[in-house]
């Protein structure tokens, strides 16, 4: 009996077939195609790990230098188009993936093979190199699906508090998204569709909070108004990378990567809002104020303290960074994220501007910890800012959208947009001041 197979719709790439004979002529030697699929094949990677395209465009181009030739390169969230020149002849290649994901663990090692690319590759020859990214290439992720469901548990739950809510909140939100992200990490190790794991993992976030909250309401009288916090139980869900990453390139002009990667944060945004929503009006659950906590102003300050650290940390183990990398960007975030709060609760400061300085401050602080961590600084500073995205704001909207509560609608939606907006500049202009490399157009 023969068994149905799932065909793959991109097909493989046979890195290894473009060595030519010699499988021991160093790379500086090689010709022009072997020398082109080694600075091809290390840009899709990068890209794989959910870099934008400044940054994959630079490793190429550091390749292309140490090999004596020129690379052009058109890159977007899924693909890259790219030509190398030798001075006598040319070679293009269209490479793509067959999905996107972040993994700062694989994109620390890509960033230092390029980085030692001079010193220890230059006399490797193209099949050792190919066979070095081969390893490099199998760094799937750190943590299996268990781990990552608890790293957005305590995200979650952490993200909960941030947002105004209490003990019962983030109790219900901990295991309601715990068990989603699992869900999501299942589904995606089997390569399900993203519309499948996105509404699947949503959908059974929601159906937890509300399950648990239920029993609880029978068991010891809790109050139904607890109910506000299904929202936190789906917010491991934000798309902070790519929200972020395309708010870069287009600061670089790189507007097929922006506009794309923008689009892809979009889509998983409506995606997630609208079965939230379906599952809200199902269970008959309404998105109400948080009651209040009543707590006194240092109490606050270190309980944000220690809530931004654990919404930082977890989503960090999220995007499959090592303790040592999560841990910096948590210590980032968490003063970051303290700041921004503060200015907002003790000067009245709008949302969006606290923003702003709330990120400008996590882009200049992991500035002057990168060098002492040894890590990309977007596997930092990303992570830090990804607990200031609204994502109760955007779900608010489209559940007012849906009631046809169009005054309301507009008016999270207003508030969303301008703070997605100042996030990016945020790190951009700490960039900007930080990296001369990054402050010109060139």
């Amino acid at each position: 009996m023969t068994q149905n197979r799932i065909i793959k719709n991109h097909m493989d790439i046979p890195w290894h077939q473009f060595t030519g004979n010699d499988k021991e002529l160093p790379i500086t030697q090689a010709g022009l195609t072997e020398k082109a699929s080694v600075i091809g094949r290390t840009g899709l990677m990068m890209l794989s790990c959910g870099t934008g395209a400044w940054r994959v465009r630079s490793s190429m181009n550091t390749l292309a230098s140490l090999l004596g030739i020129t690379c052009t390169a058109d890159i977007g969230l899924m693909s890259i188009e790219y030509t190398c020149f030798d001075g006598n002849d040319c070679f293009s290649q269209s490479l793509c993936l067959t999905n996107t994901g972040v993994n700062t663990s694989k994109l620390n090692r890509l960033e230092r093979f390029v980085n030692d690319f001079a010193g220890e590759c230059c006399t490797m020859s193209g099949e050792q190199i190919h066979a070095y990214l081969d390893q490099i290439e199998q760094i799937h992720g750190l943590y299996l699906p268990f781990a990552l469901g608890c790293a957005a548990a305590f995200a979650c739950s952490a993200f909960t508090f941030l947002l105004g809510g209490g003990p019962v909140e983030m109790l219900c939100a901990f295991f309601g998204a715990g068990i989603g992200n699992y869900l999501r990490c299942k589904l995606t190790k089997h390569h399900f569709t993203l519309f499948l794991c996105i509404a699947a993992s949503v959908s059974g976030a929601c159906l937890v909070y509300a399950g648990l909250l239920k029993i609880a309401e029978l068991l010891w009288g809790i109050s139904i108004q607890h109910e506000a916090g299904y929202i936190c139980a789906m917010l491991f869900i934000i798309p902070g990378f790519p929200f972020i990453t395309s708010g870069i390139d287009l600061a670089k002009l790189d507007m097929r990567s922006g506009l794309e990667r923008l689009a892809y944060a979009l889509i998983i945004i409506a995606v997630a809002t609208m079965f939230a929503w379906m599952v809200a009006l199902l269970l008959h659950l309404q998105p109400v104020d948080f009651l209040p906590l009543n707590l006194n102003l240092p109490e606050k300050i270190v309980f944000r303290l220690l809530a931004s650290f654990c919404g930082v940390f977890g989503f960090s183990v999220m995007f499959n960074s090592p303790a040592k990398l999560a841990a910096s960007a948590a210590i980032i975030g968490a003063i970051a994220n303290t700041f921004r709060l503060e200015l907002v609760d003790l000067f009245g400061m709008p949302s969006a501007a606290a923003a702003f300085l709330g990120a400008l401050t996590a882009g200049l602080l992991a500035s002057l910890l990168k060098n002492h961590v040894g890590y990309p600084r977007i596997a930092i500073t990303v992570p830090s800012i990804v607990i200031m995205v609204p994502g109760l704001y955007l779900y608010r909207a489209i559940y007012n959208l849906g009631i046809m509560s169009l005054d309301v609608s507009a008016s999270w939606f207003a508030s969303a947009i301008l703070i997605i907006v100042c996030l990016p500049l945020g790190l951009i202009f700490a960039r900007i001041l930080t990296d001369k490399m990054f402050r010109y157009c060139n």
